[in-house]
């Protein structure tokens, strides 16, 4: 039984960072519902290719993007722009302990429900609304999409190569990591919303924004401006307050090469066959190092060059010099470590079709998560969450179904 079993979540978000808090909380046993547009579903089951197959190998219309975010929840078709499917939504919510929304600011409070109507419902329920720049603030009423965020939020601006590099000039992460990271952050605001709701008995309204997350994740970059006054710039793989900290050419490839104190720089530097530069004076200390960086980095790399990869890492490994890699995604999911963790895992969908996923990395000894849903089929779960939740009898469903409410 999973740690969130007996929470349902009314889960009316789309795209990528509502569906990933709702998705965690479903990994940890919560009950999530959610709700999905009749005929089309959520914009994601669409963005393909590539296609989940069925069990013939064949394409079908859900995208593998939308397999992602979407495991472990029930699909319930609603129209929300009717009155009906709007009266379904708010019996829906009084029978729920979290609702997750993501429409831009003021959009649900035309349909009524938006956190103050819902609220009214129900005053236990916890209200997130996921939003690009929150819920105040000259910039509210706008959509805000991941990168777009990323570039406002600073982000590209320390991300990718130096404009005087080949190459150079901002990019963004590989992954909508401003999406995932605001659903990271949602998921933790509603648990800390419903463990102050066993001693108020009242929900709270959870404000989350990407423009929020993403400044909040400048990290150690934030703070090195707001010390100095100085912006940082983008130093493509190298870190900004660790040398050597990069990747390295080897003799078939590249490596990484995380050095993070001076006892590990002497060792590598005894490994590589140039002791004196631990010695240099240049060289001898972290805050040398970086102060130093343009003059250490090509003797290094003169270095790494001599050996291939994998005797990098074998030898490195064997003194305790942080070393690794760069894997593609079929070295990822091929990797013993990654196998050893069980981090790829297939599920069944209800026609028999595997359904490949990435597991949670989530690991709690005693309420471990379980994989009991693989991402539903749109509105394959409508009835059966109508009529268990609101008590709609069958002819009832017909007649909804009938007149396109669901």
């Amino acid at each position: 039984m999973g740690a969130l079993s007996g929470i349902r979540v009314l889960d009316l978000s789309r795209i990528l960072a509502g569906p990933w808090a709702a998705q965690i909380l479903g990994d940890l046993g919560a009950d999530v519902l959610k709700i999905e547009r009749p005929g089309s579903g959520d914009d994601t089951r669409h963005w393909g290719p590539p296609w989940l197959q069925d069990g013939d190998g064949r394409d079908t219309d859900t995208a593998a993007y939308f397999l992602c975010a979407n495991r472990n929840k029930r699909s319930v078709t609603i129209d929300i722009t009717r009155a009906e499917g709007q009266a379904l939504i708010r019996e829906l919510a009084a029978a729920c302990d979290v609702l997750i929304e993501n429409y831009k600011l003021g959009s649900l409070a035309r349909y009524g429900l938006d956190y103050e109507s819902l609220r009214a419902v129900n005053p236990r329920l916890v209200y997130c609304s996921i939003t690009g720049f929150g819920q105040s603030g000259p910039y509210a009423a706008r959509a805000g999409y991941d990168f777009l965020i990323q570039g406002l939020g600073g982000l590209m601006s320390i991300t990718g190569r130096r404009d005087d590099e080949p190459g150079g000039g901002p990019i963004k992460a590989g992954v909508a990591l401003t999406d995932i990271l605001t659903g990271l952050y949602a998921a933790n605001a509603i648990q800390a919303a419903l463990i102050r709701r066993q001693s108020s008995g009242r929900g709270q309204h959870v404000d989350m924004a990407l423009l929020d997350v993403q400044v909040a994740c400048l990290a150690n970059q934030a703070m090195n401006f707001l010390t100095t006054g100085q912006a940082p710039g983008r130093l493509g793989n190298a870190h900004p307050n660790i040398v050597p900290y990069q990747d390295f050419p080897t003799a078939d490839g590249h490596m990484i090469l995380a050095i993070g104190n001076d006892g590990q720089f002497a060792r590598f530097c005894g490994e590589a066959g140039a002791p004196e530069l631990a010695a240099d004076p240049r060289f001898a200390s972290n805050r040398a190092r970086v102060a130093h960086r343009a003059e250490l980095i090509p003797q290094l790399e003169a270095l790494t060059v001599r050996r291939e990869t994998a005797q990098w890492i074998t030898a490195l490994e064997a003194i305790g010099v942080p070393c690794g890699p760069i894997n593609d995604l079929a070295g990822v999911f091929s990797d013993a470590q990654v196998a050893a963790r069980g981090l790829r895992l297939d599920q069944r969908g209800d026609d028999g079709a595997r359904i490949p996923q990435v597991a949670s990395p989530m690991r709690l000894s005693e309420s471990p998560v379980a994989y009991d849903r693989p991402p539903p089929r749109l509105g394959a779960d409508t009835d059966a969450v109508l009529g268990e939740v609101l008590g709609r009898s069958a002819d009832e469903l017909v007649r909804l179904r009938r007149d396109g409410v669901i």
